[in-house]
């Protein structure tokens, strides 16, 4: 049996989270930005893939939190709009 691998869980890719529609919508408003203003992310994405695997269905229009760890440069927070692709 060969075990799937989970690019989530690699040392290089920052965490991906999935927003709610009320947390999604608190933070376009904290931002003063429509979805179609945030950068995108394809359905896809191998992160976007595996997200889909534990969350269950991901559509196109959900947002995705990413955050990005650095030693020198501390927590970067972006979002990412996920399109069809």
């Amino acid at each position: 049996m060969v075990e799937e691998f989970n690019v989530l869980m690699h040392e290089l890719v920052p965490e991906h989270h999935l927003l709610g529609e009320k947390e999604a919508e608190k933070i376009l408003g904290e931002l003063g930005v429509t979805r179609d203003l945030l950068p995108k992310i394809r359905l896809s994405d191998p992160a976007i893939q595996i997200l889909d695997e534990i969350e269950g269905p991901i559509e196109e229009g959900r947002i995705v939190k990413i955050v990005r760890n650095s030693p020198t440069g501390g927590v970067a927070i972006c979002y990412r709009l996920v399109i069809r692709g």
